[in-house]
């Protein structure tokens, strides 16, 4: 079967030919529809040896949507030809964490050597997927595999942190989202769905401000040194009760706690190195800061009924699998308009 890997420490990916795995007792192997191309896997790709801490090659992609192509013995709740979403944050499934759906939290992950397909473990970036356990499938239904599978990060991820702020986003109320790509442009469509907030979008060129006006942002303005005055200036000088960076970098998180309101929340999402720096006159008064990851089983499930509802949609890019090379060049260049999506089967 053909497979994307990352094979050397500092290389880019490559297309490899390599076995179809068979699965194990408890396993279940799927024919693979559908792949996400992620900035976390440039993260990955980015690290040096002494950071990497699982082996290589790695097949990539850590979302996938497939159908199931063969069961394992003991696998009776799933059967062959069933479409079936891959929850990404594998845990050990039986810590006080995982025992809540909470494998994104697992508190055994680091010590047992689990790691998410993609992430550590063999992705869904290949013809065949082995998937270790059945709770980490998760129904499709009649769902479009294409639009679907970003739902399980980057519907998934801005989903979970934007849970936690609901109760600050009541009428009257500010939801600022920094990054307006696969994660944030689909944060945006979460808020305008489940908040009567007001979205004020912030990004870096006029492309992806017009992305996030068509999704939903009541507001978009530009990322830059004006953009903190710009939205202390559109709240009447309160703040936003909450920000989301999915960017992650020290510019936007300063910018991040430079825009949040008194009691408000500020969620940082994205991998970019960057921190706020939380004490007595740095942030206003109660403003809290977190860094969450990825989401809940749960949580995954809530996505995909969204997405049923028609109330997200995720835009997309398609690339064979032949062109998963040239899909990443493109999302490290910025030219990715909301997600790349690979098709394992052409």
């Amino acid at each position: 079967m053909k497979a994307v890997q990352y094979r050397t420490v500092g290389g880019t990916p490559e297309v490899v030919q390599l076995p179809v795995p068979v699965p194990a007792p408890g396993q279940v192997l799927l024919r693979m529809t559908a792949a996400g191309v992620c900035h976390s896997d440039i993260a990955v790709m980015s690290m040096p040896a002494e950071q990497l801490s699982f082996p290589l090659p790695l097949t990539l992609g850590h979302e996938g949507v497939g159908t199931v192509a063969a069961v394992g013995d003991g696998v009776v709740a799933v059967e062959v030809g069933d479409a079936v979403a891959v929850y990404g944050p594998w845990g050990c499934g039986i810590c006080a964490k995982c025992a809540e759906g909470k494998e994104n939290y697992c508190l055994r992950a680091r010590d047992l050597g689990i790691y998410p397909p993609g992430l550590g473990a063999p992705g869904a970036m290949a013809e065949y997927m082995i998937v270790d356990d059945i709770r980490h499938l998760v129904p499709l239904g009649d769902l479009d595999p294409v639009q679907a599978v970003p739902l399980t990060d980057a519907g998934l991820t801005p989903y979970h942190a934007i849970k936690r702020s609901l109760p600050k986003l009541v009428p009257g109320s500010t939801a600022v989202v920094i990054g307006t790509g696969g994660l944030g442009h689909v944060a945006i469509q979460i808020l305008r769905a489940l908040s009567p907030a007001r979205v004020i979008a912030l990004d870096v060129n006029d492309e992806k401000l017009a992305l996030a006006r068509e999704v939903g942002a009541h507001e978009a303005i530009l990322s830059d040194a004006q953009s903190v005055a710009a939205v202390r200036k559109l709240t009447e000088g309160k703040g936003a009760e909450a920000v989301f960076d999915f960017v992650g970098a020290p510019p936007t998180a300063a910018t991040a706690g430079g825009c949040v309101a008194v009691e408000g929340d500020v969620t940082i999402v994205g991998l970019g190195g960057g921190s706020l720096p939380v004490g007595f006159g740095t942030t206003p008064y109660e403003a809290s800061v977190t860094a969450p990851y990825w989401g809940s089983r749960g949580e995954l499930t809530e996505v995909l009924d969204l997405a049923r509802a028609g109330v997200i949609s995720v835009h997309t890019e398609t690339y064979g699998i032949d062109d998963a090379p040239t899909a990443y060049q493109h999302l490290h260049d910025g030219t990715v308009r909301g997600r790349a999506v690979i098709l394992p089967q052409e």
